[in-house]
């Protein structure tokens, strides 16, 4: 006699609507990352392709390039901007990570750094209050950063770092120089710190390259290496156009293995004293 064909046991629809249950929670959390990478990169986009100040006798670039591992995102980033005493703020800095994490705290940091500008214009101050900010949030993250202040009117360039990797400064003779300049702990990691600040008065002309470990550091590559490329393109920087310069030094990161995202910011500053004069 033929055997009856039956339904599946209700243990085994339980387990298919169990199944199935999973399957849509899953496929809801992919499309709720994937639009949170989306959002995460139009952020970065946008902070990167903000236009950056022009001054004369001051020309600046910047690059980016994404971790070759991973997401197209990160925490690098480079800004400039207009401060309300007239001066000009350079920043560049790296968030820990290269994730949406990452790209939304560098947002968060960045919106930091031009909201404290508006109060002081020091770099020493402009660290400091970020920093306590930072450390309020408590993102759990940490960030290193670079910024400096030129005033047009006196030719003065401060600055302070906070964890950063070293700017390299080229002048126009040839001479080409790290610079170790003091600094504190990275931003977000005690309330407090306090990070000390470099002054120097430009004349004639010359160049500072502003970079992220992910352009000079990798995976058996030390950074002492990654600086020496970059000291060495940056020598003839007073010849070169800042653009083309800074599309150089972002292919250093190829060299080191390409393990974290890289930016780097490249101000160089020409005839400074004869706009002076003239203004």
């Amino acid at each position: 006699m033929p055997r009856r064909r039956t339904g599946p046991s209700s243990d085994a629809g339980e387990l298919l609507q169990t199944l199935g249950d999973l399957t849509g929670r899953i496929l809801e959390g992919i499309k709720l990352q994937q639009a949170r990478v989306e959002l995460a990169a139009a952020l970065q986009r946008q902070v990167l392709s903000a236009e950056l100040p022009v001054l004369a006798g001051l020309q600046v670039a910047g690059r980016y390039a994404p971790a070759r591992d991973g997401l197209d995102i990160g925490g690098d980033w480079y800004d400039g901007f207009l401060m309300p005493d007239g001066s000009v703020g350079f920043a560049i800095g790296d968030v820990q990570g290269h994730d949406v994490e990452a790209a939304a705290l560098m947002g968060q940091v960045r919106t930091c750094l031009r909201a404290v500008a508006v109060a002081t214009t020091d770099p020493a101050e402009v660290l400091q209050r970020t920093n306590d900010l930072l450390v309020a949030m408590d993102s759990g993250l940490f960030v290193t950063c670079s910024f400096l202040r030129f005033d047009p009117a006196t030719n003065e360039l401060a600055g302070g770092r906070a964890g950063h990797v070293p700017t390299v400064w080229v002048t126009g003779d040839g001479h080409c120089d790290i610079v170790l300049d003091d600094g504190g702990l990275p931003l977000g990691i005690y309330p407090g710190e306090s990070y000390p600040s470099t002054r120097r008065v430009l004349s004639d002309v010359g160049a500072f390259v502003l970079l992220t470990d992910g352009v000079v550091e990798g995976p058996g590559y030390p950074i002492e290496e990654g600086l020496a490329q970059v000291a060495n393109l940056a020598v003839g920087a007073c010849r070169t156009d800042p653009e083309e310069l800074a599309a150089r030094v972002i292919k250093v990161a190829d060299l080191t293995g390409h393990s974290d995202d890289a930016a780097a910011l490249v101000i160089r500053y020409g005839g400074l004293q004869q706009w002076q004069d003239e203004g």
